[in-house]
């Protein structure tokens, strides 16, 4: 028999660069904002609080109904279709100031940032609205990008490697986290913040024009010899032995889905965890400016983000715990899946204590983050294997949206509930464990952050105690 072709890791390292140029697209607000287009126009917590969450809960409703038409789609237009879309509204995000400023009726960025009174509040008010605009655009494309990844790694790897090729393409947040300090600041600094989004944003075109060539699912790919398939498809006979008699289903209706404690289990642990990752995601770069009065465009700014985002690339040791479990124990998939996942669960803890070692340094608090954000990574790798363990490969996509879904609205009371905590904490000086103002929220934050997983975890054994596949 000739050797066995490795073109399944080609699709999942194709997969890791569109999830990094994702979390680049979605980063350059976050870097931007506190330095550049806080002050331009005229921004607060609240209002970067109102961006984020509509930002998530449109993402949330969008990753309901894109799983759905990935599904029907298929993967190869399914993710031309997703990364498209989100970056054509990466770019939108560049034309915000601009449509402010014919809005208002000032004439350049010089007459934006001098505003007073009444005018400032209409600035911020506008722009406001623009980004949120952009930022829905940004969304919906983004919603499509895990229901179709988790599909293509259904189809393309057999369920004892999914937890690792999943946490290999989740790399790419984190590696898209590392890079965007590192570049997004400079561009804004020298070409203005527009230009970061617009160069950042013609990325995912690119990307799209290798895809076309590139992908086609395993029994059709050229680039797929028989070896390799005979071992993507090695658990046709162990789900036969499960399933005595399974139907075969064109599309599972998404109400359906919802009759199942599987697709509970999974929309319920996206829930409890989904929003930390994103606080992280959004807030760590205001955090070091509100705290430390460290900027993201500055050497420290760029060297503490980047630490922080090194450290989760452990998250890919959390993505092979799972099969080692498999390999030596001889478990099924959930319950490897399961115990790793409940191991994750307790890192976050560490997160606690952010806070107070930042009064030593503010490498602490970052350390501790990025410890927590590895936790997540890994968690985040198996908890969407769990829906390829058991549901069918054509109801994959759908149940993904649902919990992606859950995972946005999560997002979403965490900006929204962070922002109006953080600017209400510094109006009437909140004290809390010893901190006052700002520092005081972010605590409260982090201690909601820090038992998140051990809440999910919880649940999620509760609704699904043992392996069980989904019948149609």
């Amino acid at each position: 028999m000739a050797k066995m072709t490795h073109y399944r890791w080609t699709i999942c390292i194709m997969m890791f660069l569109a999830l990094t140029i994702n979390y680049l697209d979605r980063q350059v607000l976050s870097l931007t904002w506190d330095e550049f287009i806080k002050p331009e126009f005229h921004w607060n917590e609240a209002h970067y609080g109102i961006v984020t969450a509509t930002f998530s809960i449109v993402y949330a409703i969008g990753m309901l109904f894109a799983g759905r038409i990935i599904d029907w789609l298929g993967t190869k237009k399914g993710y031309l279709w997703s990364i498209g879309v989100w970056s054509a509204g990466a770019c939108l995000h560049a034309f915000c100031g601009m449509l402010t400023e014919m809005v208002v009726g000032v004439e350049d960025k010089a007459h934006l940032i001098a505003a007073t009174g009444d005018l400032a509040v209409l600035v911020s008010t506008v722009s406001m609205y623009f980004f949120l605009a952009a930022r829905c655009v940004l969304a919906i494309g983004e919603s499509g990008y895990f229901p179709v990844a988790v599909k293509v790694t259904a189809e393309y790897f057999p369920k004892r490697d999914r937890a690792f090729a999943t946490s290999v393409f989740n790399a790419g947040a984190s590696i898209g986290a590392l890079i965007a300090p590192l570049t997004i600041p400079l561009l804004a600094k020298h070409w203005g913040w527009e230009f970061a989004f617009v160069i950042i944003g013609v990325l995912g075109f690119v990307w799209m024009g290798f895809w076309v060539f590139m992908y086609a699912p395993p029994a059709k790919s050229r680039f797929v010899n028989p070896a390799e398939l005979e071992y993507i498809e090695q658990d046709k006979q162990l789900e036969a032995d499960l399933l005595k008699e399974q139907k075969e289903i064109k599309n599972m209706p998404i109400l359906q889905c919802f009759r199942y404690r599987q697709t509970w289990a999974f929309l319920l642990g996206k829930f409890c965890t989904d929003g930390v990752w994103w606080f992280f995601l959004f807030w760590t770069p205001s955090y070091l400016n509100t705290q430390f009065g460290i900027k993201t465009s500055e050497g420290l700014g760029m060297a503490l983000i980047f630490t922080l985002y090194s450290i989760t690339m452990l998250s890919l040791l959390g993505g092979k715990l799972p099969t080692i479990f498999i390999n030596r124990n001889k478990e099924n998939p959930y319950a490897a899946r399961m115990r790793a996942m409940f191991i994750f669960a307790f890192v976050p803890l560490i997160v606690l204590f952010a806070q107070p070692l930042g009064t030593i340094s503010p490498w602490f608090p970052i350390i501790l983050i990025g410890l927590g954000c590895a936790a997540h990574q890994s968690w985040s790798a198996n908890i969407y294997t769990t829906v390829s363990d058991m549901f069918p490969k054509n109801a994959v996509a759908t149940v993904t949206g649902i919990g992606g879904m859950a995972g946005g609205v999560s997002s979403m009371l965490m900006q929204s509930c962070a922002g109006n905590l953080f600017v209400y904490a510094d109006k009437v000086q909140l004290e809390f464990m010893g901190f006052v103002g700002k520092p005081a929220g972010y605590f409260i934050i982090f201690c909601i952050c820090s038992v998140a997983y051990l809440v999910g975890w919880s649940i999620m054994k509760m609704l699904v105690p043992k392996y069980k596949i989904i019948q149609g």
